[in-house]
């Protein structure tokens, strides 16, 4: 829905993400991600009974390779589709726009969500292994203030490209393998939100995440115990995010130290809210639409990514201002005359989602779970 609208030049702000510093509801999105995964850590590797053995170690190397590849091939498909689309516009016939285009990936970005993923995913799956769970909150720790520090003494906390994550990601990957960003100014800078120095802010929040999982465990199954865990634990990371954003600003882009506090806080209140909510009041019914997208997660993501790539590239379709694509159809001749520009941005957005639902419940009936 964010990430899908009608037009960027027509959002609804609460869909839009903060600029540089500061949280908007949509900044919530992939951090709440991130805290639920180490939520599944936690409960998926006691089948190894926390011990870091051959078998665990290459579960989680393979499972973090594949989601790494997965997240470059959506950037390269997305790339391929863009650039097959801009060759074809200046005349160049179909089959060497499609041969250039699917080749170019000397132009791909590197990095990305996914990649993001991977990175936190198999760092804090070796960690939670490796050390005892009493010292996971203090390792969270550690990780979190060693990276504020890092990011204050650097000068790293402005959008700049001399930022140090900036500086890192060019001297690995290129300017041109980057995500390029916008100054106040309007200058594009390459900077990538992903980078590969604030991984470190991840690691800190998926092992927030991993430690909310202890906590549900340790509870045994009584919900009243969990809940008054999550709370307490929520309220606590939350107010230590948002006192301390004062001397670290509260920051998706640098993921930074602060950002995991605070978001991690909403994500372990909302947890316990939907706890007591779904399983100590049985009110179900209204969740049942959202667990088509909580089975397969990871594949409705990657198949998203891959429609919108292909509705944006085919212009089949005869819309008022001549052949356009089934979004630009859709967006122009449908939504926005019946609800405006702004909301018809949001109808497209909110149509897509539903678009990417149906097969995602078709395999939630089919009880088909498509995994790494």
């Amino acid at each position: 829905m964010v990430n899908n609208p009608g037009s960027w030049e027509f959002v609804f702000s609460p869909l839009r993400h903060a600029s540089w510093d500061g949280l908007t509801p949509t900044d919530l999105v992939f951090p709440f991600f991130m805290f639920i995964m180490g939520v599944s850590m936690f409960l998926s590797l006691r089948k190894y009974n926390f011990e870091l053995t051959t078998e665990s170690v290459k579960k989680i190397l393979k499972r973090t390779v594949l989601i790494f590849l997965v997240g470059y091939g959506l950037n390269w498909f997305g790339h391929s589709m863009g650039y097959v689309k801009s060759l074809q516009s200046e005349g160049v016939p179909v089959l060497e726009s499609m041969a250039r285009g699917f080749t170019d990936f000397q132009n791909v970005r590197i990095l990305g969500v996914m990649q993001r993923l991977a990175f936190a995913y198999g760092i804090g799956s070796l960690l939670g292994l490796s050390i005892k769970h009493k010292h996971i909150l203090p390792l969270a720790a550690t990780i979190l203030v060693g990276y504020w520090a890092l990011l204050g003494f650097t000068n790293s906390m402005v959008l700049s490209e001399d930022n140090l994550i900036a500086v890192i990601d060019k001297a690995l990957f290129g300017a041109e393998r980057m995500y390029h960003d916008s100054l106040a100014d309007g200058t594009i800078i390459a900077f990538d939100p992903e980078g590969l120095l604030s991984v470190l802010g991840s690691i800190g929040h998926v092992l927030l995440g991993f430690y909310a999982g202890k906590l549900i465990m340790d509870s045994k199954k009584n919900n009243e115990l969990i809940i008054r865990g999550l709370f307490i634990y929520g309220t606590i990371l939350l107010f230590a995010g948002l006192l301390l954003q004062y001397g670290c600003p509260i920051n998706k882009k640098i993921w930074s130290s602060t950002f995991a506090l605070t978001t991690c806080g909403f994500g372990s209140l909302l947890l316990g809210l939907l706890i007591w909510i779904i399983d100590i009041n049985g009110k179900k019914e209204w969740s049942l639409f959202f667990e088509s997208f909580g089975i397969n997660p990871l594949y409705l993501y990657v198949q998203a990514g891959i429609l919108s790539s292909i509705i944006s590239f085919c212009t089949w379709f005869p819309g008022a201002e001549g052949v356009t694509t089934f979004k630009g159809y859709m967006y122009n001749d449908v939504f926005s005359p019946l609800f405006g520009a702004v909301g018809g941005s949001l109808a497209w957005a909110l149509f897509y989602v539903i678009l990417n639902w149906v097969p995602g419940y078709y395999l939630y009936k089919k009880q088909i779970y498509i995994k790494l």
